[in-house]
């Protein structure tokens, strides 16, 4: 293909745009050997995969499992609406020793080459989003010991009785907090002027930051840590 011409097949975005990207995340783009155990696969996207409905173009394997298939598409074609064969190949790894409602690998991925579509499919609240690149093979391990629910849980439970707030206040970050536990990633509050929105935003994040000391939790998400999150002591 000439320099500077644009791949047309699946097969050309798949090396020219697909295998660096998958590459740039921390994996290796190898062949599907049928004689190669997943436990030497450590950090490989494995291509043409085979399931029990067929072949998924990418598995993202760490850990001896199966963490994530890649169904990709053509640069011309959406990838959007191509996540539901992804479903049908995570239902069809029957032999990766996970299971979230027939679901046997939990993190999917659809592409283009230019955009990239993911889901996590453990939970049926969660929604398909678009992302920026692919998650590194310790991201995708991270995420599946998360316990996402718990810890919404957790947040919920938490008492907003911090004297300084006022009853409307309280009833913001509970708001906010029952949105955060129904996979709502964009939340618009809105509150008059003077009425103290930054007190009520600080008072939300000191419970978030409170809540992933109490677990202990190193959260990553695509190379971005809230590891560094301090909790003031207060009153504040």
């Amino acid at each position: 293909m000439p320099d500077g011409e644009l791949p047309v097949s699946e097969r050309q975005t798949r090396r020219q745009l697909i295998d660096p990207k998958l590459t740039a995340a921390g994996w290796k783009v190898v062949a599907y050997d049928e004689h190669r155990p997943l436990s030497s696969c450590n950090g490989c996207a494995i291509r043409e995969y085979p399931t029990e409905n067929g072949p998924a173009d990418y598995a993202l394997v760490r850990d001896s499992r199966v963490l994530g298939i890649v169904e990709a598409k053509k640069l011309t074609l959406g990838p959007q609406n191509v996540l539901t064969q992804a479903e049908r190949y995570s239902r069809g790894a029957s032999a990766n020793p996970l299971d979230f409602r027939g679901y046997h690998v939990p993190f999917l991925f659809s592409t283009n080459g230019e955009v990239t579509w993911f889901h996590d499919i453990r939970d049926p609240l969660s929604r398909s989003r678009k992302v920026a690149k692919f998650h590194t093979p310790a991201a995708l391990a991270e995420m599946l010991a998360r316990d996402y629910r718990a810890a919404s849980e957790q947040l919920r439970q938490m008492r907003n009785d911090h004297p300084k707030l006022r009853p409307y206040q309280i009833e913001a970050n509970i708001a906010v907090e029952k949105a955060i536990a129904d996979h709502r990633r964009r939340m618009l509050l809105a509150m008059a002027t003077g009425t103290g929105k930054t007190f009520t935003m600080v008072n939300q994040t000191r419970s978030v930051c409170i809540l992933y000391s109490h677990e202990g939790t190193r959260t990553r998400t695509q190379g971005r840590s809230l590891s560094g999150c301090k909790v003031p002591a207060g009153p504040w």
